[in-house]
């Protein structure tokens, strides 16, 4: 279980810190300062190396000539035989000076001149151990005695002697870590000001790609799906310059705006003709289903019919309303999408609901009708005839789509923040999932959705819908097998 979790957090922290998933100038920012660091660095550690072999060679140098003392000028003053040649005598040598003389593997003298006093200390028992252990070639070496690091050099004499002369790495090593410290503190410093000021030019040049983006988010939010639209967001033309690139992108995204204006203009050019056909169309069909209508209703009074005479007559009245009816559909929406101004006035929702329920119960009195009103008036602001209509298709289609028995709610209800809900729900057999996502749509139907015996033209609730829209409200379902929704909000007068 711990090694489940520890490799949960790992993925959820390796995730966090994939580079693309940040911003574009934090990266820069930070992809900048690795550049810097990898330079300062490999300019450190050239330098380093560089001054290391430079104050090497001159310690080498220094070391030559204090051997050269050593054995040219060294004799024996105290502490040893007589004519002993003592390398400490030599004239010349600096504090901290290491001589020492081996003679047959003995060390016969030795000392060193202890800093600052140039005073002759002797050496310590590690320390003629590791003098005995140096090889007589000339080739200086490092190491490490009791008073510290010391470059040391060992040469044979004619005599079989050898002479072993040493000076301290103190001043180099002080010299590196000087110098260390000079680099690290101006690299350091100069990361900071570098990324302070990179940052900031980096901010400023992504400052064009942050209007752009403005400008997409502008358009993006526009309602492009109805209605006329006017595209009037642009690219500045600071920012559409097509010599940058950056001038590239804001170019590209103004003449991609100026075919989506094309697109939508000839679309609404469209738009506009389908809605006068229908209008008109629809307006020029009233006339002549009147006119059947009448002569059907003339040709049953007058005329003497069969048995089956008579159902033709009906079947063709029938079928007249039928059709007289989708064609007010029709033109209703048709003066819905033009958006003509409609006659408002303070409507009590509640009296509106109770009129409404009460004349489809008796049109369908094979379901039980409920309804859940609050006491004080609920006043909205609208046409009442339009409201009319959304209460009777959303009543008609609970009665028309479940089977009798059914029980269907009629409620109203104040919401917080100026809102009425009104909710028509059922306890029938629920609407298919499928259909759900296009109930609204115009001409859609699925009376195998939902039990029901008479079918639909598939209008009423997409005009519910254009209604409801016309007065500042959004309209809803859910449903599920036992319990069907629909929801209308409303703003309150």
């Amino acid at each position: 279980m711990t090694g489940i979790l520890t490799r949960a957090w790992w993925q959820r922290a390796t995730r966090r810190l994939r580079l693309e998933r940040w911003h574009l100038r934090t990266r820069l920012v930070l992809i900048t300062m690795a550049l810097l660091t990898l330079i300062c660095c490999t300019i450190g550690g050239l330098s380093y190396t560089a001054m290391n072999l430079f104050l090497t060679q001159q310690l080498d140098v220094q070391l030559a000539q204090a051997a050269e003392r050593a054995d040219r000028f060294g004799t024996h003053t105290s502490g040893s035989l007589a004519g002993t040649p003592d390398p400490l005598n030599a004239p010349g040598q600096s504090a901290g000076t290491l001589n020492a003389r081996v003679q047959s593997g003995v060390l016969s003298s030795g000392g060193l001149l202890r800093m600052p006093d140039a005073i002759r200390v002797p050496l310590q028992d590690s320390d003629q151990t590791t003098l005995l252990g140096l090889t007589a070639d000339g080739v200086p070496t490092d190491k490490q005695l009791s008073t510290g690091d010391y470059r040391l050099v060992a040469v044979a004499l004619s005599d079989g002697s050898v002479i072993i002369t040493g000076l301290p790495l103190t001043a180099k090593q002080t010299t590196l870590n000087s110098l260390v410290w000079v680099m690290v503190s101006v690299s350091a410093g100069g990361l900071v000001i570098t990324g302070l000021l990179g940052a900031f030019v980096i901010r400023r040049s992504l400052q064009p790609l942050e209007r752009l983006a403005r400008v997409a988010t502008d358009v993006a939010e526009l309602p492009l799906d109805a209605g006329e639209v006017a595209l009037g967001v642009r690219v500045a033309d600071a920012d559409a310059n097509p010599t940058t690139e950056v001038g590239q992108v804001g170019n590209a995204l103004n003449l991609m705006l100026d075919n989506v204006t094309t697109a939508l203009q000839a679309r609404q050019r469209s738009e506009t003709k389908v809605r006068r056909f229908v209008a008109d169309a629809s307006h020029e069909l009233r006339t002549p289903l009147t006119a059947i209508r009448g002569y059907t209703e003339l040709l049953r009074l007058t005329e003497p019919l069969s048995e089956r005479g008579r159902n033709s007559v009906n079947r063709v009245e029938s079928q007249s309303k039928r059709m007289g009816k989708l064609v007010e559909d029709l033109l209703l929406l048709a003066r819905l999408d033009e958006g003509r101004p409609m006659e408002r006035s303070d409507i009590d929702l509640s009296v509106l609901v109770a009129e409404t329920v009460a004349d489809i119960s008796v049109t369908a009195p094979d379901h039980q009708w409920l309804m859940n009103l609050p006491d004080s008036p609920v006043q909205i602001r609208g046409d009442a005839e339009q409201l009319r209509v959304v209460l009777t298709n959303l009543l008609g289609n609970a009665a028309k789509h479940t089977p009798a028995g059914t029980t269907v709610r009629t409620g109203v209800r104040l919401r917080p923040n100026a809102i009425v809900e009104l909710a028509v729900s059922d306890d029938g057999p629920g609407i298919e999932p499928d259909f759900q996502e296009k109930i609204f749509d115009r001409f859609a139907r699925a009376d195998v959705a939902r039990t029901g015996t008479t079918g639909s033209t598939g209008l009423g609730l997409a005009i519910t819908e254009a209604i409801v829209t016309r007065h500042g409200g959004t309209v809803s379902l859910n449903s599920r097998p036992g319990r069907t929704s629909f929801t209308v909000l409303l703003p309150q007068a």
